[in-house]
């Protein structure tokens, strides 16, 4: 299986134990050390995290993935470009750090593994990549 990057919304599926396909397929992954990460999937996944230890934990788990770094200027000129043509398509993100992600995958040419709709329009309207389950 080639690298993914898995978004916020498959951790925290995880972290909750959910049976659910992509938390499985984040899992396996996980076991074959193909699993990528951003800056952005660090923070908003560890700023929900009460426990110390697991914050701990689950920020050095964090620390031994592949991180896809971007210099910041660049990377917020490109996402507020990539949703401004969203939106001209008539299609609006709720969340505008999902643009961040979907960025990342696109640029980085790794599929995404996700549980929000919205990377489903992104997928629809520019080269991203969806894990199929």
């Amino acid at each position: 299986m080639s690298k993914i990057l898995a978004d916020t919304s498959v951790w925290i599926d995880s972290l909750h134990n959910k049976d659910l396909p992509h938390v499985w397929a984040l899992k396996e992954s996980l076991k074959d050390a193909n699993v990528c990460c951003c800056p952005t999937i660090v923070q908003e996944v560890l700023q929900g995290i009460r426990d110390d230890l697991s914050y701990q934990l689950l920020k050095e788990q964090f620390l031994q993935l592949e991180i896809f770094i971007s210099e910041q200027l660049y990377m917020a000129i490109e996402t507020a470009q990539l949703y401004r043509y969203l939106r001209k398509k008539g299609v609006t993100i709720r969340k505008p750090n999902d643009c961040i992600i979907a960025w990342y995958a696109i640029n980085n040419k790794v599929k995404l593994l996700h549980s929000d709709s919205d990377f489903d329009l992104i997928a629809q309207h520019t080269e991203l990549k969806i894990v199929k389950l």
